[in-house]
Protein backbone atom coordinates (compact mmCIF):
# COMPACT_ATOMS: atom_id res chain seq x y z
CA UNK A 1 0.00 0.00 0.00
CA UNK A 2 1.50 3.53 -0.76
CA UNK A 3 -1.11 4.40 2.03
CA UNK A 4 -1.76 3.38 5.36
CA UNK A 5 -5.05 5.23 6.77
CA UNK A 6 -5.99 4.01 10.24
CA UNK A 7 -8.62 5.68 12.55
CA UNK A 8 -9.29 5.37 16.25
CA UNK A 9 -10.64 7.69 19.06
CA UNK A 10 -12.42 10.23 16.66
CA UNK A 11 -8.80 10.84 14.65
CA UNK A 12 -7.45 9.44 11.65
CA UNK A 13 -3.77 8.66 11.40
CA UNK A 14 -3.06 9.49 7.45
CA UNK A 15 1.16 7.23 6.61
CA UNK A 16 2.76 7.98 3.50
CA UNK A 17 3.91 4.90 2.81
CA UNK A 18 6.95 4.38 0.37
CA UNK A 19 9.78 4.93 2.70
CA UNK A 20 11.91 3.25 -0.01
CA UNK A 21 10.98 6.61 -2.14
CA UNK A 22 11.30 8.73 0.03
CA UNK A 23 7.67 8.54 0.75
CA UNK A 24 7.44 10.86 -2.87
CA UNK A 25 3.93 10.84 -4.31
CA UNK A 26 2.96 8.73 -7.25
CA UNK A 27 -0.07 8.06 -8.85
CA UNK A 28 -1.12 5.18 -6.25
CA UNK A 29 -0.18 7.92 -3.61
CA UNK A 30 -2.40 10.50 -5.31
CA UNK A 31 -5.53 8.11 -5.53
CA UNK A 32 -5.50 6.76 -2.46
CA UNK A 33 -4.28 9.93 -0.65
CA UNK A 34 -7.83 11.55 -2.18
CA UNK A 35 -9.36 8.42 -1.10
CA UNK A 36 -8.42 8.99 2.54
CA UNK A 37 -9.21 12.86 2.73
CA UNK A 38 -12.91 12.40 1.36
CA UNK A 39 -13.49 9.46 3.77
CA UNK A 40 -11.93 11.70 6.38
CA UNK A 41 -13.91 14.24 5.71
CA UNK A 42 -17.47 12.77 5.44
CA UNK A 43 -16.93 10.54 8.59
CA UNK A 44 -18.79 12.40 11.22
CA UNK A 45 -16.80 10.03 13.98
CA UNK A 46 -13.47 11.35 12.69
CA UNK A 47 -12.70 15.06 14.25
CA UNK A 48 -8.94 15.43 13.22
CA UNK A 49 -6.44 13.63 11.60
CA UNK A 50 -2.22 13.36 11.08
CA UNK A 51 -0.50 13.56 8.36
CA UNK A 52 2.86 11.43 8.65
CA UNK A 53 5.36 9.38 7.07
CA UNK A 54 6.89 6.36 7.15
CA UNK A 55 10.48 5.82 8.13
CA UNK A 56 12.85 7.98 9.68
CA UNK A 57 14.70 9.82 6.83
CA UNK A 58 11.76 11.80 4.75
CA UNK A 59 8.18 13.01 5.72
CA UNK A 60 7.53 13.60 1.93
CA UNK A 61 9.98 14.81 -1.24
CA UNK A 62 7.36 15.50 -3.55
CA UNK A 63 6.34 14.33 -6.49
CA UNK A 64 7.72 11.14 -7.59
CA UNK A 65 10.10 12.21 -10.87
CA UNK A 66 9.70 8.72 -12.41
CA UNK A 67 6.03 7.82 -12.08
CA UNK A 68 3.97 11.03 -11.59
CA UNK A 69 5.74 14.12 -13.67
CA UNK A 70 6.05 12.18 -16.63
CA UNK A 71 2.39 11.34 -16.91
CA UNK A 72 1.75 14.83 -17.43
CA UNK A 73 4.43 15.23 -20.37
CA UNK A 74 3.80 12.16 -22.00
CA UNK A 75 7.03 10.67 -20.95
CA UNK A 76 4.99 7.66 -20.03
CA UNK A 77 2.23 6.09 -20.69
CA UNK A 78 -0.13 4.73 -18.31
CA UNK A 79 0.08 1.39 -16.99
CA UNK A 80 -2.05 1.37 -13.86
CA UNK A 81 -5.74 2.14 -13.54
CA UNK A 82 -4.15 4.86 -11.05
CA UNK A 83 -2.10 6.01 -13.85
CA UNK A 84 -5.34 6.57 -15.86
CA UNK A 85 -6.82 8.29 -13.05
CA UNK A 86 -4.43 10.89 -12.91
CA UNK A 87 -3.29 11.73 -16.16
CA UNK A 88 -6.90 12.00 -17.46
CA UNK A 89 -7.06 14.10 -14.08
CA UNK A 90 -3.83 15.89 -13.63
CA UNK A 91 -5.33 18.31 -10.81
CA UNK A 92 -6.40 14.95 -8.86
CA UNK A 93 -2.74 15.37 -7.23
CA UNK A 94 -3.81 19.04 -6.15
CA UNK A 95 -6.57 17.63 -4.39
CA UNK A 96 -4.72 15.06 -2.81
CA UNK A 97 -2.26 17.59 -1.62
CA UNK A 98 -4.56 20.07 -0.40
CA UNK A 99 -4.27 22.53 -2.97
CA UNK A 100 -7.77 22.15 -4.05
CA UNK A 101 -9.20 20.31 -1.14
CA UNK A 102 -10.69 22.62 1.50
CA UNK A 103 -11.03 20.31 5.08
CA UNK A 104 -13.48 21.64 7.69
CA UNK A 105 -11.56 19.81 10.31
CA UNK A 106 -7.86 20.14 11.95
CA UNK A 107 -5.08 18.23 10.62
CA UNK A 108 -1.86 17.91 12.41
CA UNK A 109 1.24 17.52 10.49
CA UNK A 110 3.82 14.64 12.51
CA UNK A 111 7.06 15.64 10.32
CA UNK A 112 9.08 12.51 10.46
CA UNK A 113 11.97 13.97 7.93
CA UNK A 114 12.43 16.22 5.45
CA UNK A 115 9.78 17.96 3.66
CA UNK A 116 10.86 19.03 0.09
CA UNK A 117 8.54 20.54 -2.65
CA UNK A 118 5.15 19.15 -2.72
CA UNK A 119 5.48 17.20 0.76
CA UNK A 120 6.11 20.87 1.82
CA UNK A 121 3.69 22.33 -0.29
CA UNK A 122 0.55 20.21 1.84
CA UNK A 123 2.14 21.58 5.13
CA UNK A 124 0.36 24.84 3.94
CA UNK A 125 -3.10 23.25 4.69
CA UNK A 126 -2.36 21.67 7.97
CA UNK A 127 -3.08 22.98 10.90
CA UNK A 128 -0.67 22.31 13.76
CA UNK A 129 3.11 21.11 12.74
CA UNK A 130 5.69 19.13 15.00
CA UNK A 131 8.71 18.18 13.07
CA UNK A 132 12.07 15.72 13.88
CA UNK A 133 15.28 17.75 14.94
CA UNK A 134 17.11 16.33 11.97
CA UNK A 135 13.90 17.37 9.30
CA UNK A 136 15.08 19.69 6.39
CA UNK A 137 12.45 21.68 4.42
CA UNK A 138 12.07 23.73 0.97
CA UNK A 139 11.20 23.80 -2.45
CA UNK A 140 13.49 23.30 -5.32
CA UNK A 141 11.79 23.94 -8.41
CA UNK A 142 13.28 27.10 -9.25
CA UNK A 143 16.54 25.04 -9.63
CA UNK A 144 14.96 22.91 -12.67
CA UNK A 145 12.99 26.09 -13.96
CA UNK A 146 9.83 24.95 -12.69
CA UNK A 147 7.40 27.14 -10.76
CA UNK A 148 6.42 25.56 -6.91
CA UNK A 149 2.56 25.62 -8.04
CA UNK A 150 1.19 23.59 -5.03
CA UNK A 151 0.02 26.62 -3.32
CA UNK A 152 3.58 28.04 -2.19
CA UNK A 153 3.26 31.81 -4.26
CA UNK A 154 0.28 32.26 -2.35
CA UNK A 155 0.88 30.19 1.33
CA UNK A 156 4.16 30.81 2.21
CA UNK A 157 4.24 34.68 2.40
CA UNK A 158 1.16 34.19 4.84
CA UNK A 159 2.55 31.90 6.84
CA UNK A 160 6.12 33.28 7.15
CA UNK A 161 7.90 36.80 7.12
CA UNK A 162 7.66 37.86 3.31
CA UNK A 163 11.86 38.23 2.95
CA UNK A 164 12.62 35.00 4.42
CA UNK A 165 9.66 33.32 2.15
CA UNK A 166 11.15 34.85 -0.90
CA UNK A 167 14.60 33.72 -0.37
CA UNK A 168 13.23 29.81 0.12
CA UNK A 169 11.15 31.02 -3.03
CA UNK A 170 14.12 32.23 -5.07
CA UNK A 171 16.78 30.17 -3.97
CA UNK A 172 15.94 26.54 -4.32
CA UNK A 173 17.32 25.94 -0.83
CA UNK A 174 16.35 24.08 2.25
CA UNK A 175 16.36 25.02 6.00
CA UNK A 176 16.44 22.97 8.76
CA UNK A 177 13.56 22.75 11.73
CA UNK A 178 15.11 25.38 13.60
CA UNK A 179 14.70 27.62 10.99
CA UNK A 180 11.21 26.51 10.44
CA UNK A 181 10.19 27.20 14.50
CA UNK A 182 12.08 30.78 14.49
CA UNK A 183 9.76 31.15 10.91
CA UNK A 184 7.24 30.29 12.74
CA UNK A 185 6.42 27.60 10.45
CA UNK A 186 5.86 24.80 12.83
CA UNK A 187 4.49 24.62 16.54
CA UNK A 188 7.45 21.87 17.94
CA UNK A 189 10.84 20.33 16.94
CA UNK A 190 11.44 17.08 19.00
CA UNK A 191 13.53 14.46 18.96
CA UNK A 192 12.14 11.96 15.65
CA UNK A 193 11.11 9.25 18.39
CA UNK A 194 8.86 12.03 20.16
CA UNK A 195 6.78 13.16 16.54
CA UNK A 196 4.18 10.83 16.81
CA UNK A 197 3.58 10.81 20.74
CA UNK A 198 3.91 14.92 20.34
CA UNK A 199 1.25 14.94 17.44
CA UNK A 200 -0.90 12.66 19.13
CA UNK A 201 -1.29 14.56 21.79
CA UNK A 202 -2.17 17.65 20.12
CA UNK A 203 -5.00 15.57 18.30
CA UNK A 204 -6.14 13.90 21.73
CA UNK A 205 -6.84 17.18 22.91
CA UNK A 206 -8.65 18.44 19.60
CA UNK A 207 -10.80 15.37 19.42
CA UNK A 208 -12.03 16.10 23.05
CA UNK A 209 -13.22 19.84 22.82
CA UNK A 210 -16.13 20.56 20.60
CA UNK A 211 -16.23 19.51 16.76
CA UNK A 212 -19.05 21.94 15.87
CA UNK A 213 -16.87 24.55 17.49
CA UNK A 214 -13.41 23.30 16.33
CA UNK A 215 -14.67 23.33 12.63
CA UNK A 216 -16.13 26.97 12.94
CA UNK A 217 -13.36 27.97 14.34
CA UNK A 218 -11.61 26.37 11.54
CA UNK A 219 -13.59 28.14 8.90
CA UNK A 220 -13.92 31.24 10.50
CA UNK A 221 -9.85 31.03 10.07
CA UNK A 222 -9.80 30.35 6.52
CA UNK A 223 -12.49 32.60 4.99
CA UNK A 224 -11.45 35.71 7.24
CA UNK A 225 -8.48 36.02 5.86
CA UNK A 226 -7.61 38.86 4.33
CA UNK A 227 -11.25 40.48 4.81
CA UNK A 228 -11.41 43.85 6.22
CA UNK A 229 -12.17 44.06 9.93
CA UNK A 230 -15.89 44.47 9.87
CA UNK A 231 -16.75 41.82 7.30
CA UNK A 232 -14.64 39.49 8.98
CA UNK A 233 -16.46 40.45 12.21
CA UNK A 234 -19.58 39.58 10.58
CA UNK A 235 -18.94 36.26 9.14
CA UNK A 236 -17.31 35.35 12.64
CA UNK A 237 -20.31 35.83 14.69
CA UNK A 238 -22.57 33.89 11.50
CA UNK A 239 -20.64 30.99 12.56
CA UNK A 240 -20.57 31.34 15.73
CA UNK A 241 -24.74 31.61 16.42
CA UNK A 242 -25.45 27.77 15.68
CA UNK A 243 -22.20 26.56 17.41
CA UNK A 244 -23.63 28.81 20.80
CA UNK A 245 -27.65 27.13 19.78
CA UNK A 246 -26.55 23.25 19.63
CA UNK A 247 -26.60 20.79 22.03
CA UNK A 248 -22.83 20.30 22.20
CA UNK A 249 -23.04 23.94 24.07
CA UNK A 250 -25.34 23.31 26.41
CA UNK A 251 -23.45 19.84 27.35
CA UNK A 252 -20.13 22.06 27.21
CA UNK A 253 -21.00 24.10 30.21
CA UNK A 254 -23.30 21.40 32.13
CA UNK A 255 -20.05 19.31 32.81
CA UNK A 256 -18.20 22.09 34.11
CA UNK A 257 -20.77 22.98 36.40
CA UNK A 258 -20.46 19.44 37.26
CA UNK A 259 -16.97 18.51 37.23
CA UNK A 260 -17.17 15.86 34.54
CA UNK A 261 -15.60 15.58 31.59
CA UNK A 262 -18.22 16.71 28.18
CA UNK A 263 -19.67 14.00 26.10
CA UNK A 264 -19.62 15.79 22.41
CA UNK A 265 -22.15 14.25 19.94
CA UNK A 266 -21.99 16.98 17.25
CA UNK A 267 -24.84 18.14 17.77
Amino acid sequence: MALIYEKKNHVATITLNRPEAHNAIDPQTVVELVDAWQDFSRDPQMRCAILTGAGEKSFCAGADLGKLIPLWTGARQPETDADRQVQANPMLAQKALLRDFTLAKPVIAAINGNAVGGGFEILYSTDIRVAAQGARFGLQEVRWSIVPAGGSTVHLTRQIPYARAMEMLLTGELIDAGQALADGFLNRVVPGERVMETAQRYAGIIANNGPLAVAAVKQAVRENSGKDVEAALAREMELAIPVFLSKDAQEGPRAFKQKREPVFTGE
